[in-house]
């Protein structure tokens, strides 16, 4: 496999690109983007066997399992950091080790529903306060202590929905490898 087919298989959507102005428009897109993808990934994988389920979408990469529980995983941080982004000055969140968190046996083994389900709830929470944000909120940042870099609530928008549909492209593009769909 040449570097640029593996790149294909990590970033099949491409990476994100955030526009320099983020308007109200795109804002609304994201949320629109986040509020349905809990439904998108649950209709994607319901059907799927344990089997299928433990399918790696590229090599070395996670499992489908792995990457739902992931997403869950990911989602419920970033929702934390919204909150501390709104109630505190610029407040430097906690990182984590994503890939560490993937190798644990909750990641590696437990039904998805455990993950879709939370991903229903966590989205539902996180769809609804983003609903009510002002331009101002909008403006509020957290710091990122591995790079050092300031955050904008917009931007942060717009990175989960890009990847909401990174992680769903990672297992659809998997799926019609396999003749799945």
């Amino acid at each position: 496999m040449t570097e640029q087919e593996l790149e294909k298989l990590k970033y099949p959507i491409g990476q994100f690109d955030c526009p320099n102005n983020i308007s109200k428009q795109h804002i609304e897109s994201w949320i629109s983007i986040l509020e349905h993808f809990p439904n998108r990934l649950e209709n994607l994988v319901k059907g799927l066997s344990n089997q299928q389920l433990d399918t790696q979408y590229r090599p070395e990469g996670w499992t489908i399992r792995q990457v739902v529980h992931h997403v869950s995983d990911s989602h419920h941080h970033s929702y934390t950091r919204f909150k501390w982004a709104l109630t505190e000055e610029k407040p430097i969140i906690k990182a984590y080790y994503e890939d560490r968190w993937a190798e644990l046996m909750d990641s590696k083994s437990a039904p998805i529903d455990m993950s879709l389900n939370h991903l229903r709830a966590i989205h539902f929470k996180l769809v609804y306060l983003l609903k009510t944000l002002s331009e101002d909120n909008l403006n509020k940042c957290f710091i990122h202590p591995e790079t050092n870099s300031t955050i904008f609530l917009s931007y942060n928008v717009g990175n989960y929905a890009w990847h909401s549909n990174h992680h769903y492209a990672h297992i659809e593009s998997l799926m019609k490898r396999k003749g799945w769909l």
